[in-house]
């Protein structure tokens, strides 16, 4: 979901198994069940969408305009990448202490941003993009070489989330956000996950009542498929590979993995991840290689894996049993790889409803 690199990179979730490989899970169906799918591009990454059974008013060109438009206006919001966005135009202004006029969603993204870092105490920051790309990650990064601890230092002074804060519409006047200091945020840990529940919504509203929404690995899932629930494969953390650590069957639940082996960079024979920590600026160095996290909605889900791979498998364990999440560790021994689930997930696992 601290935005470790993957704050700004958004193909940060591959732990699961990308758009292609979902939609291959889910075309094992009886002759008689109906399935429609679309899929398109979106966030640097693809998105897809699997009904089953379509409602009698289904119009698959006309669903797919519209998604396409949701996401259209989400990027325009949030992505770090467009500078006309609302995110970006908020980065580049110089004031201080002034509210900043943004959409409700924008409004609402980042308070779910700054409760996660206020509930790790900092491991989930969205302003540690100027780490994230001193590092060789993000928009606007490029190096080539390890950044000196003198840079690092001087480039910590630029991030800390408490200087951000957010105005919803209920706390009087319009949605707005505000910097103490000069700061970038960046929503790209959760912004994936956020649109994921904005199609979501959208087909809901829509009256569909079966389907499968997706993007880069993120996943939500709505009613059922044939009676077999939603067949969603967690992806084996080895680089430059895929297979499958762990299928899962699923009924109303979103899905979101961080992982540290598809992005990351070798400098000097040394391979560095781009889940980056806000405290001391450098990458994490501990050997948890994936979280993957379910929750009733995506962006919570989201999040959450980024703040636990953040913190590594003790502490983030630790913090996953605290906050009664679902919640699944892979970590990497000399033995091969551990998994370690919560109790939650376990109870996923076995089917058990909640």
């Amino acid at each position: 979901m601290t935005l470790a690199a993957s704050l700004l990179k958004l193909l940060k979730n591959a732990a699961l198994v990308a758009a292609f490989s979902v939609l291959a899970l889910v075309t094992g169906c009886s002759g008689e069940l109906e399935i429609q799918k679309l899929s398109g591009q979106t966030m640097g990454t693809t998105w897809s969408v699997v009904i089953a059974n379509p409602i009698a008013s289904h119009d698959q060109t006309a669903l797919q305009v519209e998604i396409e438009s949701l996401l259209v206006d989400v990027n325009r919001q949030m992505s770090t990448y467009d500078p006309t966005s609302e995110i970006s135009q908020f980065n580049q202004s110089d004031d201080l202490n002034t509210w900043f006029p943004v959409s409700e969603l924008f409004a609402i993204t980042t308070a779910k941003a700054l409760g996660f870092s206020e509930t790790s105490n900092g491991a989930f920051d969205p302003t540690v993009g100027p780490i994230v790309n001193l590092w060789g990650f993000g928009p606007d990064a490029g190096v080539d070489a390890l950044p000196s601890d003198s840079l690092i230092e001087e480039t910590k002074s630029q991030i800390g989330f408490s200087a951000i804060e957010v105005r919803a519409p209920q706390r009087g006047g319009a949605s707005a956000i505000m910097k103490r200091s000069q700061r970038r945020l960046d929503l790209s840990a959760i912004a994936k996950g956020l649109a994921v529940d904005q199609l979501y919504e959208l087909l809901d509203d829509q009256g569909y009542v079966n389907f499968l929404v997706e993007i880069g690995g993120e996943i939500r899932v709505k009613g059922d498929k044939d009676g077999q629930g939603w067949k969603i494969a967690i992806e084996k953390p080895i680089k430059g590979e895929r297979s499958v650590e762990q299928l899962l069957s699923l009924k109303n639940v979103a899905l979101a993995t961080s992982g540290d082996y598809r992005n990351y960079r070798e400098i000097g024979g040394i391979t560095y991840s781009h889940t980056i920590d806000p405290s001391t600026g450098r990458p994490v160095t501990h050997q948890l290689a994936s979280v993957t996290v379910a929750d009733s909605e995506c962006a919570m889900a989201d999040g959450w894996a980024t703040t636990l791979l953040v913190l590594g498998p003790k502490k983030g364990f630790e913090l996953a049993v605290s906050q009664k999440l679902s919640a699944m560790f892979i970590e990497r021994t000399e033995n091969g790889f551990a998994v370690k689930q919560t109790p939650r997930f376990e109870r996923l696992l076995a089917g058990e409803a909640e």
